[in-house]
């Protein structure tokens, strides 16, 4: 879809076909397309059509808003979810902020922002991605100012705060290199040393080193799936969030930003905590280690927030738990223990991993379907269920680990935490 289709959408003939496409949605793509053929051109109904499915695939993210808003394929593929982008902007507690979104997209976090009370001025390189970030902005009842500049263009220290959620992706593949990101991370670094406070939205994944000192920085994990790590720097003026890391720590940390502390939880460069939605539980980052232990009768699955910020020390406070191996974050107890920060199991076996011996113990317990997870262990789990050749009527957890130089194979069942 370019921008003179999606400008056709919005004439009265196009909303038409838009309220007859979205009528049609989930109907044949063959007979819907046919249908509309009948009322208005070729041009029109595959864009009428193109927003239909969208909006459809967007109720999963932006729930009932979705069926107001626009979309393009990439646009919504980047897009926040409602309930992250809403925690995140509920960060901003003073309310009426002025904010510069240095890269809005089609205006998830945008809407989000000003709902949550801020006056936003929103860019972005692209002008259909900015037509549609303003369509919603106006399906919603919303004001916002948003229009086809470069990052570069704003002055990031004419505002409150600076907010940018860096495109990831390269063509269809997803990049984990922050320098390769648009804006790339230097420029990013560059434009936050000039703001008064920034808040960064950024994968998961970041390598440590790529974190400036001086930051606080939050993973949001959404129903056991880690989303976002959120970069809050000289946030004093951001509702308290992070003022504990003065302003200057951050800036003058920009040029030695890629010196990587070998332990960050010891060194504390930067601040660390792991935010689980919808709850809101929140978890931050104390130095507690975790002792190391032989496995109990009880095994738990730290959430990957927590993992990703390095913070499986507190879980295991937390739960009374000690790690089965340094390297591997995988809790285990001798007590039950409910916690929403884990996935518990009850441990039924634990044996050295090979196929043969975890083909025979299946086989024995009559197991006909496995879920099969990993951490430290290069076993392909697919081409293992295969060859696993599963007949039976019960059903188990497979976790297949590594404790010291030994795979490990532990049979055990979900426990109702």
């Amino acid at each position: 879809m370019d921008l003179e289709s999606f400008g056709r959408l919005f004439t009265p003939e196009g909303r038409k076909a838009l309220g007859a496409a979205v009528e049609l949605a989930g109907a044949d793509p063959v007979v819907a397309a046919s249908s509309l053929r009948k009322g208005f051109d070729a041009g029109l109904v595959g864009a009428a059509l193109t927003q239909a499915g969208l909006r459809r695939r967007a109720v999963v993210k932006f729930g009932v808003d979705a069926a107001a808003m626009y979309f393009t394929p990439h646009g919504l593929e980047q897009a926040t979810r409602v309930e992250v982008a809403e925690h995140r902007a509920g960060r901003l507690r003073a309310g009426g902020l002025v904010v510069g979104d240095a890269c809005c997209g089609i205006g998830g976090d945008l809407i989000a922002l000003v709902r949550a009370g801020c006056q936003v001025d929103a860019v972005d390189l692209d002008p259909l991605t900015v037509a549609v970030a303003r369509a919603n902005v106006e399906a919603l009842g919303l004001s916002a100012a948003v229009r086809v500049a470069g990052a570069e263009s704003l002055d990031p220290g004419a505002y409150d705060v600076l907010f940018a959620d860096p495109a990831r992706r390269s063509s269809s593949q997803r990049t984990f290199d922050p320098n390769a990101y648009s804006p790339t991370w230097p420029v990013l670094m560059e434009m936050v040393s000039r703001a008064r406070a920034a808040c960064l939205k950024v994968a998961p994944g970041i390598p440590y080193e790529f974190i400036p000192a001086g930051a606080d920085v939050e993973w949001v994990s959404f129903r056991g799936e880690v989303k976002e790590a959120v970069l809050w720097m000289d946030s004093a003026a951001v509702g308290g969030f992070a003022a504990e890391y003065p302003a200057k720590r951050f800036r003058d940390s920009l040029e030695r930003h890629s010196d990587s502390p070998e332990n960050p939880g010891s060194e504390e460069r930067f601040g660390r905590r792991a935010t689980l939605l919808p709850s809101g539980d929140e978890l931050v980052a104390t130095g507690t280690q975790a002792v190391v232990g032989a496995v109990g009768r009880y095994l738990y699955e730290p959430d990957g927030a927590a993992v990703r910020a390095h913070l499986v020390g507190e879980v295991a406070e937390l739960v009374g738990g000690r790690l089965i191996d340094p390297q591997i974050a995988y809790l285990t107890g001798d007590t039950a223990a409910a916690s929403p920060w884990v996935a518990g199991y009850e441990v039924l076996d634990v044996m050295p991993f090979s196929l043969k011996r975890l083909r025979a113990a299946l086989r024995e317990r009559r197991v006909g379907v496995a879920t099969i997870k990993k951490r430290g262990s290069a076993v392909d789990v697919e081409r293992l269920r295969k060859d696993l050749r599963l007949s039976g009527d019960n059903s188990i957890v497979v976790i297949l680990t590594r404790i010291g130089e030994r795979p490990t194979a532990i049979l055990a069942t979900e426990m109702a935490l």
